[in-house]
């Protein structure tokens, strides 16, 4: 016999994802912590899994991760419905994006606003390391998100957007004081690094390449927002990594170019679920478009 969801628990479950707790999703639901908690057991019960982790926060297991993205986009697809019916007066639609930093604060915003406000849809987004955001589309917390990952899940599609070309930079006082004889691996050994947070990798990754440095054998400044991260390099706290679409609205003229012949790059994909609703759709094909535009493009491999 097949499962009707019951709308209630479901809506009780989502909100303690959203939440991460009991106690804040009873609150938003102007429930009491039992009635949400109950709602989850009977929705257990009835598919017969545990969905909940009672932890702090709150996580869904990996049944509730199934369940999460399941009801994620029957939600977008009754939003999207409701808009059709509704013909010009249609609501807003909100839509759940994982995005990493640099895309969000670079290119990735001018080249949707126009469609946004034109299909009136409100971004919830969600910032990760690109090499993570893949994570929050496979626990349901997203409908897509840009990312490193190249191969889609079950279910998903993966499309190529470009390359993201990080590097390396820091200020000419900087350069001065800990790189006088350029990038050695004993200054590079003592001299003070900027990293986004402990997720980014790409310096870490660098000194390994080229030095042989393990990571956590140098000091480390971590700065996790991009415009006081972009200024910490400019006042010579640290070297760091910037990409090309961020380095032409900065101060160049103060910014030395460490390895200029070794930049690093990052292809980013567009991960998408393949059954979309039209609106989902078309931002998806105006996201890829306007991507290819802004980024480098990979070169095709020869034949």
């Amino acid at each position: 016999m097949q499962t009707r969801l019951d709308s209630r628990q479901c809506e009780a479950f989502l909100s303690v994802i959203d939440h991460g707790s009991l106690e804040q999703a009873a609150q938003a639901l102007n429930l009491t912590s039992s009635a949400i908690s109950q709602r989850i057991k009977a929705l257990e019960m009835e598919l017969g899994n545990t969905l909940l982790i009672r932890s702090r926060p709150c996580r869904a297991t990996a049944a509730g991760q199934k369940l999460v993205q399941h009801l994620r986009r029957v939600a977008e697809l009754e939003q999207d419905l409701q808009s059709e019916f509704a013909g010009q007066q249609s609501a807003a639609i909100s839509i759940a994006l994982g995005v990493n930093a640099d895309s969000l604060d670079s290119w990735l915003l001018p080249a949707l606003a126009e469609f946004l406000i034109a299909e009136n849809i409100l971004l919830d987004v969600a910032i990760d390391d690109q090499d993570h955001t893949h994570d929050l589309l496979e626990s349901g917390m997203v409908l897509g998100c840009i990312s490193a990952e190249s191969q889609a899940m079950r279910g998903c599609q993966a499309v190529p957007l470009g390359i993201m070309r990080y590097h390396l930079v820091a200020s000419d006082a900087y350069c001065q004081r800990w790189f006088p004889q350029g990038m050695t691996r004993e200054a590079a050994r003592l001299a003070p690094v900027l990293t986004f947070n402990r997720k980014d990798k790409l310096q870490a990754q660098i000194l390994l390449e080229h030095f042989g440095l393990q990571e956590n054998a140098y000091p480390t400044h971590y700065v996790p927002a991009t415009t006081p991260y972009n200024r910490a390099i400019l006042l010579g706290l640290g070297w760091g990594v910037i990409p090309d679409v961020m380095l032409k609205n900065l101060e160049q003229d103060k910014l030395v170019r460490l390895m200029p012949d070794h930049p690093v790059d990052v292809a980013l994909y567009w991960h998408h679920w393949k059954v979309q609703t039209p609106r989902l759709a078309r931002l998806t094909n105006t996201l890829v478009r306007q991507a290819r535009s802004s980024l480098l493009q990979f070169i095709p491999l020869a034949r």
